[in-house]
């Protein structure tokens, strides 16, 4: 059976590449592209495909929330992450429903690999992305804040000293340092910039 491919990525040189490398190595498939992501909705809008081959940083992305669009669109087609950036961001994608993951810097036989493996197991993940799904996800450590301590994270994120914190919330200054202490350990984060990355990451 004949599967249909949709590459999404704004650069030529990827696409040709990356479909050059398909058609010599990937059996009874056709290709077909996108430069952008509205352009990805639309044809994914008109025709079925099996998998979409997603650059996550092309014009007019939309981040992790393209993979819930995409599978709103088609809940059969498969996400396939192809991107230069570092495996903890595609790590995100993945627990978002994105399919598997390869990074642009792999060689063409990983990538004809990737893609097979995702027609004959319904997904890849490199290794070391495996690794990573296993360890818990600092989204289950924030879940994991007491109702002060969030609320504590939050004001802390938003800019607010401990002077400020008190007078918000009621709490003499020795204890919101507590609390600050225990959210860096629940967290495993070692200041605000850490703090700041988890709350734009899996909040905002």
């Amino acid at each position: 059976m004949v599967k249909n491919i949709l590459i999404a990525d704004d650069h030529d040189i990827v696409l040709v590449g990356t479909s050059m490398i398909l058609e010599s190595r990937v059996p009874n498939i056709t290709i077909d592209l996108a430069k952008d992501y509205p352009e990805t909705l639309e044809k994914i809008s008109t025709r079925p495909y099996d998998l979409v081959i997603l650059d996550i940083n092309m014009p007019e992305s939309k981040n992790k929330k393209m993979i819930s669009e995409i599978k709103a669109l088609d809940s059969a087609i498969k996400i396939l992450i192809f991107s230069a950036y570092e495996e903890e961001i595609a790590v995100q994608y993945i627990r978002e429903g994105a399919d598997g993951y390869i990074s642009k810097l792999s060689k063409s036989e990983e990538i004809s690999d990737a893609v097979s493996k995702i027609f004959s197991d319904g997904f890849y993940y490199p290794t070391s992305i495996v690794q990573q799904l296993l360890q818990r996800s600092p989204a289950d450590s924030i879940k994991n804040l007491s109702v002060r301590e969030y609320e504590i994270f939050i004001l802390m994120v938003q800019g607010n000293g401990n002077l400020e914190i008190s007078n918000k919330m009621g709490i003499q200054m020795p204890t919101i340092s507590t609390y600050k202490k225990r959210i860096h350990n629940k967290l495993k984060t070692k200041n605000l910039a850490d703090l700041i990355k988890l709350y734009q990451t899996y909040i905002a």
